[in-house]
C-alpha cells in the first residue's frame, strides 16, 4: 500500500506531440461532443414530450441517448482540454473514477443496444404477442436489469486495480485511463488479473456481439414472409442498428479480446467507441427514423409556438 502512495497523479501522453494535430484534433472533437450532446438531449426531449415514449423501441432510444451523453462524457471533455495543455495529468483518484464511470456506462449502453435488439427480434418475429412480451413492467425490468450489469461488469475491474501497487513510472500511453494502459505500469506481475480483465471486458464483448449478430440473423430470415414493403421498412431499421454494433463493437473488440498488452493504435480504435460510435448514435437513429423525424418537428414546432406566443 505504501508503494501504492508514491504515485498520487498519472501523465497521460495523449493523441500526439504534434502542436498543429493537436489544434486540429481539439476543433474536431469539440465539434464532435457538441454533436453528441445536443442530438442525444434533442432525440431525448422529443421522445420524453410524445407520445413515442410509450413504445418500447423509443423507450430504450431515449435511455440509450443519456447513456451516450453520461458514456462520452467521461472521456471526452478530459480530452478536449487536454489539446490545448502542456502537461496532461490526471489524479490517481480521478483515474480510478474514470474507469470505473467508463465500464460501467459502457457495460449499461451495451446492454441497452442488446434489448433493442431483442426488441426488434419480437417485433419482427411473434408481432402478435409484441405487446405482451414487451410490456412496460418488463422494459423497466431490462433497463434495471442493465444498471446491474454495469455495476457487476465494472466494480471488480475497479477493485482489481485498486489494489494494485504504482510506484513508478506514470506515464499512460493513452488519452484516457484505462484498464491495459494502467496494468502496464503497476510495480508487480499483472499477468493473472490481464487475463481476468481480457475475461471481463474482452469475452463480455465478444459474446453479446455473437448474441446481437445472431439476433439480426434471425430477424432476416423471418423477413422472408414480409412484404417487398415491409421488408423495406424492417431493413431499414435493422441496417442502423448493425451499423451502431459493428461501428462500436469491432474496436472495442480488437482493443479488448487479446492478450493483455498495449498498441499505439489502441488510441486510435479507442475513438470509435469512446466518441465517433456515440456521435453516431443518434444520427443514424433520426435520419432513418420517420417517427422519430416526426417527432422531432412536432415538440419543437409546439416550443418555437409556445415561444413566440409568449412574446
Amino acid at each position: 500500500m505504501e508503494c501504492k502512495r508514491n504515485v498520487s497523479e498519472f501523465l497521460l501522453m495523449g493523441l500526439s506531440s504534434k502542436q498543429n494535430t493537436e489544434v486540429f484534433c481539439f476543433i474536431f472533437f469539440l465539434f464532435c461532443y457538441f454533436t453528441i450532446l445536443s442530438w442525444n438531449l434533442l432525440i431525448l426531449f422529443s421522445i420524453r414530450c410524445s407520445s413515442l415514449f410509450n413504445q418500447p423501441m423509443y423507450y430504450f432510444l431515449s435511455h440509450l441517448a443519456s447513456m451516450d451523453i453520461c458514456y462520452t462524457s467521461c472521456v471526452t471533455p478530459k480530452l478536449i482540454g487536454d489539446l490545448l495543455a502542456e502537461r496532461k495529468t490526471i489524479s490517481y483518484t480521478n483515474c480510478m473514477l474514470q474507469v470505473f464511470a467508463m465500464h460501467f456506462f459502457g457495460m449499461i449502453e451495451i446492454l441497452i443496444l442488446t434489448v433493442m435488439a431483442f426488441d426488434r427480434c419480437v417485433a419482427i418475429c411473434k408481432p402478435l404477442y409484441y405487446m405482451v412480451i414487451m410490456s412496460r413492467n418488463r422494459c423497466h425490468v431490462f433497463i434495471w436489469a442493465s444498471w446491474v450489469g454495469g455495476v457487476a461488469h465494472s466494480f471488480p475491474q475497479v477493485m482489481m486495480l485498486v489494489c494494485l501497487p504504482f510506484c513508478g513510472p506514470n506515464e499512460i500511453d493513452h488519452y484516457y485511463c484505462d484498464v491495459f494502459p494502467l496494468l502496464k505500469v503497476a510495480c508487480t506481475d499483472t499477468y493473472i488479473i490481464g487475463v481476468l480483465m481480457v475475461a471481463n471486458s474482452g469475452m463480455v464483448a465478444f459474446v453479446i456481439f455473437v448474441l446481437l449478430f445472431g439476433s439480426y440473423v434471425v430477424i432476416l430470415f423471418t423477413l422472408r414472409n414480409y412484404s417487398a414493403e415491409g421488408r423495406r421498412k424492417a431493413l431499414s431499421t435493422c441496417g442502423s442498428h448493425i451499423s451502431v454494433v459493428i461501428l462500436f463493437f469491432g474496436p472495442s473488440i480488437f482493443v479488448y479480446l487479446r492478450p493483455p498488452t498495449t498498441f499505439p493504435e489502441d488510441k486510435i480504435f479507442a475513438l470509435f467507441y469512446t466518441i465517433i460510435a456515440p456521435m453516431f448514435n443518434p444520427l443514424i437513429y433520426t435520419l432513418r427514423n420517420t417517427e422519430m423525424k416526426s417527432a422531432i418537428k412536432k415538440v419543437w414546432c409546439q416550443v418555437t409556438f409556445l415561444g413566440e406566443k409568449h412574446n
